[in-house]
């Protein structure tokens, strides 16, 4: 057939005249926003193609309270991450749909904007982005299904307009995990903790009692005068973790083989990484018990017990984690200083 520059030109007519989308009449005008960096912080690492924007922010906020995410629509991102509890849930192992118990406790998302060392307890993935998209389909999570969870997202009756406000899109079926992921990464990198008395005392706006002081002594073994703690080696400021994956001897094993939970060497595949477990954050310890990555302590009573007693030696044991010469007073001076990690606000 031969080419027929009037045919064409019909042709871009009438497409011009086809009507937008429903989503394409609504505008998209976003307004965008930059997190909270509290002095001392490291930058927070925020992906070119995922900036935040209000409209980002609340649509992932909104995401994040839905049970829609779940299979039955019974449990939410909030249901593990309860603002009231630091955004942890208060269980020793987190619990899923149908009530299926997970196998370790739930971490603070709190400050986790500034987490570079990958994710989770075990650091299985890098980014944001990629961490919410794990739990919507973990079996002993919200145990849904992503092609069916996208189709109740796409067929709802204000989502498709709030992922229009946020990203741009033209039609329902642009909805897709990537969004959801982006949407949820932007509202947690709000979530940020940097107003405790002990950010105060360093802003110089507030000033330590004796106790905490002398607890602050003890926790950065910053004195010959006061025993060492050894704290300061893993749980360093302003995050008050590095970060890194410790072995802090919880168990007592014969080899690197028998740890019941691999942790850090599950992803790796490294023997050596057998047993080992992100650092957590020591801020709004007030609100995340119980402690450690399978909740075994209620209390910091334990914890310090834990500590105070050496753990238990393994092959790749942190040697940071040794007995300590801590009295009852010196406990309590220390735990005065964790309890202004608080925050209260």
């Amino acid at each position: 057939m031969p080419f027929s520059p009037v045919g064409t030109i019909l042709l871009l007519l009438l497409s011009a005249c086809q009507p937008q989308s429903e989503l394409q009449q609504l505008p998209y005008q976003p307004e965008y926003v930059q997190p909270a960096h509290p002095p001392s912080f490291p930058p927070m690492r925020i992906p070119p193609d995922n900036p935040l924007t209000k409209a980002g922010v609340a649509l992932g906020r909104k995401l994040f309270f839905d049970p829609i995410l779940s299979k039955d629509s019974s449990i939410a991102c909030s249901s593990c991450h309860q603002p009231e509890l630091a955004f942890t849930d208060g269980k020793a192992l987190s619990t899923g749909v149908e009530g299926k118990m997970g196998k370790r406790s739930a971490m603070s998302l709190l400050n986790v904007g500034f987490y570079a060392k990958g994710l989770f307890w075990d650091g299985r993935v890098a980014t944001l982005e990629e961490q919410s998209l794990h739990p919507v389909r973990d079996s002993l999570e919200m145990r849904h299904s992503w092609p069916l969870l996208l189709q109740k997202l796409q067929a709802h009756g204000e989502y498709p307009s709030l992922f229009r406000q946020a990203f741009g899109i033209k039609n329902r079926k642009e909805i897709d995990s990537i969004l959801v992921g982006k949407a949820l990464a932007q509202y947690e990198r709000t979530l940020i903790s940097a107003d405790t008395k002990f950010d105060r005392v360093m802003r110089e706006e507030a000033q330590f009692t004796p106790q905490e002081k002398r607890g602050w002594t003890i926790f950065f073994d910053a004195s010959p005068a006061v025993p060492t703690s050894e704290c300061n080696h893993c749980h360093v400021d302003p995050l008050f973790s590095t970060l890194n994956f410790e072995n802090n001897g919880l168990l007592a094993t014969l080899s690197l083989d028998d740890y019941p939970d691999k942790g850090r060497g599950d992803i790796t595949g490294n023997r050596n990484d057998n047993g080992l477990f992100r650092v957590p954050t020591l801020r709004n310890l007030k609100y995340t018990a119980p402690y450690m990555h399978d909740g075994r302590f209620k209390t910091l009573d334990e914890v310090l017990d834990h500590y105070a007693s050496g753990g238990h030696s393994g092959l790749n044991v942190s040697p940071n984690v040794r007995k300590l010469k801590l009295n009852k007073q010196d406990r309590a001076d220390l735990i005065a200083f964790l309890n202004t990690l608080n925050d209260e606000n």
